[in-house]
């Protein structure tokens, strides 16, 4: 795994800063590790109270419109909306961790390195973030209802530019091995423990995710 990687390289190679690495690139790289430290110790603590809310929204469907997509065949259409379902679940997580990831952007979208590419990632890291955070619950049973009126035919409009949004946007942290040459003394564990901290975030999301997924799927009668 990734953090397990940067955790060797950290131990077993004596990092020299390069000539190149700029004050400024040293500076640039502690202010992103110290904001995703930041935001994913946020994460990590908030994932009861995100599963919370996940619950809450799967009652409020189960009451508003249970087994609505019951019957509905296995096919294209029907992926547009496992991916408004999956649009639904994440407006719940980023809603409970709004003010830190809002944080994290206000921290992050200035930063600038001399290489490129770690600043092309950071904007797009930040710019995915704020799509994230802007996403909308969508109106699940009114969609499915429409959807089923037409004898399962072409999803909505609506649910077919929704789905076409959510699988657009990218979410991915900063590559480690970019940021190796610009860690300087106590970085190096900052990197390490913001590794351990996304290690377990992707656990959460790989051992619950799943479920959260196929259990809201499974009250409005869907498949995957």
């Amino acid at each position: 795994m990734r953090g397990a990687k940067l955790a060797i390289a950290l131990g077993t190679v004596a990092l020299a800063l390069p000539a190149a690495a700029a004050a400024s690139d040293i500076s640039a790289t502690r202010a992103y590790l110290t904001a995703d430290h930041a935001l994913l110790r946020t994460s990590v603590g908030s994932w009861p109270r995100v599963e919370s809310s996940i619950a809450r929204i799967d009652a409020r469907f189960a009451a508003e419109c249970p087994q609505v997509g019951a019957g509905s065949p296995q096919d294209e259409e029907a992926q547009k909306f496992s991916l408004e379902v999956a649009g639904a679940l994440w407006t719940q997580a980023y809603d409970a961790n709004a003010a830190a990831v809002h944080a994290f952007i206000a921290r992050v979208a200035h930063l600038r390195w001399s290489d490129s590419a770690l600043t092309r990632d950071a904007r797009k890291l930040t710019g995915g973030l704020r799509e994230m955070t802007s996403l909308s619950l969508p109106p699940l049973c009114a969609d499915v209802h429409a959807w089923t009126a037409t004898g399962y035919g072409a999803a909505p409009t609506d649910v077919d530019a929704y789905a076409k949004h959510v699988e657009a946007i990218e979410v991915h942290q900063l590559p480690p091995r970019l940021l190796l040459p610009y860690l300087n003394g106590s970085d190096r564990a900052l990197a390490a423990a913001d590794e351990r901290l996304n290690t377990r975030l992707e656990e959460l999301e790989f051992v619950h995710g799943q479920d959260q997924w196929n259990r809201l799927l499974e009250v409005l009668g869907l498949n995957q």
